[in-house]
């Protein structure tokens, strides 16, 4: 059911938030063993927070919201929960505040069932880099689900919650979305406050919805974002279809049926448009260089001295920082942390990562160019389909080739949503739409007439 269905149901007294709480809860405590899309489930708490939103709805003191029950990514801060981030580092760690979106949420009397699993500090693309265990595929439990934001969409998938938030730094809302047949939606930067989501590169991350519905992603969004986007209609509308974003590295199958979408775009009085974003082949390098050096920084903090994994063996603090580091993070966090020292060292500096920055300054300007000439621009969201559990563990270069397509959103700051597909030889996949800044409201707008369009 949609989340306006269920909203319905609940002020018509079909049912009780109570009891679609425990339906799902139930469902998750049979089934998520196959999937393993939860880290951790708080039955108690959810069903209290569902009898406060079956008050609130009794005397009609509620918001599209209320009552309705959802997962998240466990990187995003909730008030006496566990936030884990997949890692040995963070495992016993319990937040002492909420996340601004998550204030949102309990304000409108959401029901928060649990915590979602992740790649480990949200560092890969598949969701098998987790810690504690790899979150499978709903739709075909051999395969990943994506990442990192895998487990959020393996409980949407799955029908554990009527909708997931995760966060999205390269790809990790869209990509897992992709994968599992879902919507994921990447806002503007900043559009959504970041206070509370426990950083991996702070200039690209970036939380949002991942839901059944493009209408249920608008819905979401409005109940968390931050500003106030843009209002949107339109009678002539023009979308770009960047020919970098259609090439050789397209699996031919996917290729062909977002050509089958185009072409039914094309006759619901909608101009398509070729066009050309040149500095595209520099994003993946640039994207990684950024991200990787903003990591380094950011995994300062982790060192098992004032919290985290602590190495009680350790005969010195010398001794007790290496270990703590050593043990309690995984082999592609330490990949990483080294990998971004590496390009911000005082050789390297100008080499790589001022390198990196000018690059990503042309991708904007190229991005810049193209909305002059089109309002959205639809490229495929993965070249993919999902892989098979542990099919390219030993190469990284292969796995960060899925976010190819999606991390020049990031790099833009640009929204961007992911539309599920028809299944292609029982496997999904994903369309992405993006926008210019703050233009989310046409994006849901195009977004929901693209999914009508697949649907028929």
């Amino acid at each position: 059911m949609k989340i306006k269905e269920i909203q319905k149901g609940l002020i018509n007294k079909k049912f009780s938030s109570v009891e679609i709480t425990d339906f799902f809860l139930k469902k998750i405590k049979e089934e998520d063993k196959k999937i393993s899309s939860f880290l951790s489930v708080y039955k108690k708490e959810s069903l209290k927070q569902a009898e406060k939103a079956d008050k609130k709805i009794f005397q009609k003191e509620n918001t599209p919201l209320t009552g309705i029950p959802l997962s998240i990514k466990d990187n995003i801060l909730v008030k006496r929960m566990r936030c884990t981030c997949a890692s040995k580092m963070m495992e016993n760690y319990v937040s002492p505040y909420d996340a601004d979106v998550v204030k949102k949420l309990k304000k409108e009397s959401s029901v928060i069932l649990g915590k979602t699993n992740l790649d480990e500090f949200s560092m890969g693309g598949s969701t098998e880099k987790s810690a504690f265990f790899v979150t499978k595929n709903p739709h075909d439990l051999s395969r990943i689900p994506g990442g990192s934001s895998g487990g959020s969409a393996a409980s949407v998938a799955a029908n554990f919650c009527c909708f997931s938030l995760g966060s999205d730094t390269g790809g990790s809302i869209r990509e897992p979305a992709s994968f599992c047949g879902v919507v994921g939606l990447k806002p503007t930067h900043k559009a959504v406050s970041q206070y509370g989501l426990i950083p991996l590169a702070s200039s690209f991350d970036q939380i949002g919805p991942i839901t059944k519905t493009v209408e249920d992603a608008e819905i979401v969004f409005n109940s968390i974002k931050s500003v106030n986007c843009k209002n949107s209609s339109f009678s002539k509308l023009t979308i770009g279809l960047p020919e970098e974003c259609f090439g050789e590295n397209l699996d031919k199958k996917i290729s062909e049926k977002i050509e089958e979408v185009v072409k039914k775009i094309s006759k619901k009085n909608i101009k398509i448009k070729k066009i050309s974003l040149p500095n595209n082949k520099y994003s993946l390098a640039a994207y990684h260089v950024i991200m990787e050096a903003e990591a380094f920084t950011n995994m300062g903090r982790y060192d098992g001295l004032r919290y985290g994994y602590h190495d009680l063996k350790a005969k010195n603090t010398e001794d007790s920082y290496f270990k703590n580091r050593k043990n309690g993070l995984g082999y592609e966090v330490k990949r990483r942390i080294l990998f971004g020292a590496h390009v911000i060292s005082h050789n390297n500096y100008e080499k790589y990562y001022n390198k990196a920055l000018k690059a990503k300054q042309l991708i904007k300007n190229d991005f810049f160019e193209a909305f002059k000439d089109v309002d959205l621009i639809i490229t495929p969201t993965s070249p993919i389909f999902p892989m098979k559990i542990g099919e390219r563990d030993k190469d990284p270069l292969s796995m960060y080739f899925t976010e190819i397509f999606t991390d020049i959103a990031n790099l833009a700051g640009l929204p961007a949503i992911s539309i599920p597909l028809k299944k292609i030889n029982n496997l999904p996949a994903g369309i992405q739409l993006i926008g210019n800044h703050f233009q989310e409201n046409l994006i849901f707008l195009v977004g929901k007439k693209i999914e009508k369009i697949i649907e028929d």
